[in-house]
């Protein structure tokens, strides 16, 4: 990870990991949302018989993606102001109770967000092309999110470009070695998952 900004104190350090905590966050926020449709449109482009069997095997990933997210709601409603009246309610045991469960789903989420964005939801337990296809679409999407929020604003044009451009490029180099690789090794192309 880079960050562009000088680190002159304890504070800088605090503000740059968090920083890139919530830009991994906001990579699997946008992951969730583009699982979903590049997930649908694979499935769809698909033939007939074959429909079933990836809407069949989506299950799995669609697991994963809602474990994580409930993981992370489960903290936050617990933990939420409105929810005093419950925790007043329980005592002490039932505090110490949902604080533990509570660190728990915290732990889990972030433990999954960093495998959900190795193992991109397990699309692979879909079809093995799937997941070379979907790191693309979404580094390219966090690359224009990236643009558009500026997130670079500070940095000069040219290492802006490079913050900018260098992921999608990189992943986009590595998902094509993928491909090629699966079509090499194992007879794995996109054509051939879509029509059987």
């Amino acid at each position: 990870m880079l960050t562009y900004k000088a680190i002159a104190n304890a504070d800088d350090v605090h503000g740059m990991a968090s920083e890139r905590l919530d830009q991994s966050w906001s990579s699997v926020l946008v992951l969730v949302c583009t699982f979903p449709v590049v997930v649908g449109a694979f499935v769809a482009a698909a033939r007939d018989g074959l429909r079933r069997v990836y809407l069949r095997r989506a299950l799995r990933p669609l697991g994963s993606v809602l474990a994580i997210m409930a993981s992370m709601g489960t903290s936050a409603l617990a933990m939420a102001p409105e929810t005093a009246g419950l925790r007043d309610a329980v005592g002490l045991p039932g505090r110490i109770i949902i604080v533990v469960l509570c660190l728990w789903a915290i732990g889990f989420a972030l433990y999954g967000i960093g495998l959900s964005l190795v193992h991109v939801f397990r699309t692979a337990d879909i079809h093995e092309v799937l997941p070379p296809i979907l790191a693309g679409v979404l580094v390219w999407e966090m690359a224009l999110l990236d643009v558009i929020t500026e997130t670079y604003a500070q940095v000069p044009p040219g290492p802006r470009m490079i913050f900018v451009l260098g992921a999608p490029v990189t992943v986009t180099a590595l998902s094509c070695w993928e491909l090629y690789r699966l079509r090499r090794n194992h007879g794995l192309t996109l054509r051939t998952a879509l029509r059987g």
